[in-house]
């Protein structure tokens, strides 16, 4: 199988509760669904009809079959993603309120497979040949997978596309100067960057959109994105910068918004788009979502997002 896309971390099985509105301890029942930022990054990209696979691992447990048998259905390769014998696949549970952003309660402990990735689980003809590969902030919060992502980016050897998803989560760090610092080292190894404001600041130290940017295009990355939530997108590369108003939608659940956005991203650089163009799928692809409940499930196709562009 030919793969355009090979995205590198989290998996787990996201619980969305069935009665909206109410604190998880009154929720009764819940709705299993496919999730994990690079898996779902990986699902939208699939649904954009982009041959993608995911490199990660689950827990030997019977969450694992489903999340493999889950990526087949979604039309993403389960073929590199293994099996920790001593961990338990992770399990996310999600909040609805409020809707815009939700809190998670994650079950990762004391290690979530994907973080125990090691360079035998790599395919590393893969990782060096595929159009585009994407990394995580996540992929560096602990080892084995931190030495294993840097060797990933380190044989990729700065090739166009590898996209680092900024995907900076306090609670997986045991402090901010800690993520700054193993984050910072990716961004000499990559393309390209993506991040929220929050992701920036940590980053390359500024939550400042037209700053942070700067600062990612002088670490050498060819395209900096930076989401600014209810005020849009900026990228920007060495030449020019834009910055696109978002698309407006009544929200429903802001999870998976960031990674549908991400698949069309990828769908789009592979494209040969122009920045200002992928800005503007990409939007749209991310609203779509949130205006829907659930991540994988969720991501939209391309006949969705054109007809709403």
């Amino acid at each position: 199988m030919t793969v355009d896309v090979l995205t590198v971390g989290r998996v787990g099985v996201d619980l969305y509760p069935e009665q909206s509105g109410v604190p998880l301890a009154r929720v009764r029942t819940f709705a299993k669904s496919l999730g994990g930022t690079a898996t779902n990054v990986a699902v939208a990209a699939a649904r954009l009809g982009r041959s993608a696979a995911v490199l990660t691992k689950v827990g030997p447990d019977g969450f694992g079959p489903y999340v493999r048998s889950a990526l087949e259905s979604f039309g993403v390769s389960s073929s590199h993603v293994g099996t920790a014998p001593d961990l338990q696949t992770p399990v996310v549970f999600c909040a609805l309120d409020p809707p815009e952003d939700p809190p998670l309660l994650f079950y990762r402990a004391p290690l979530a497979p994907d973080l125990s990735l090691t360079p035998e689980d790599v395919p590393w003809d893969l990782v060096a040949d595929v159009p585009l590969l994407w990394v995580t902030g996540t992929g560096v919060s602990a080892s084995p997978a931190r030495e294993t992502q840097r060797r990933i980016l380190e044989h990729r050897a700065h090739r166009r596309w590898t996209v680092l998803d900024l995907d900076y989560r306090p609670m997986f760090w045991p402090d901010a100067t800690t993520a700054r610092r193993e984050i910072a080292w990716m961004l000499d190894h990559v393309t390209v960057a993506v991040g929220n404001r929050a992701e920036v600041e940590v980053a390359v130290g500024t939550p400042d959109p037209a700053e942070a940017a700067t600062r990612l295009l002088a670490r050498g990355v060819e395209l900096a994105v930076v989401k600014l939530g209810g005020d849009g997108v900026l990228f920007a590369t060495a030449t020019d910068s834009w910055t696109v108003p978002p698309h407006p939608v009544d929200v429903v659940c802001g999870l998976g918004a960031g990674d549908a956005f991400g698949g069309a991203l990828a769908h789009g650089l592979l494209s040969g788009w122009s920045p200002d163009r992928i800005a503007r799928y990409a939007n749209v692809a991310g609203a779509l979502v949130a205006g829907r409940l659930a991540c994988a499930d969720a991501m939209p196709t391309g006949p969705e997002i054109e007809a709403h562009l």
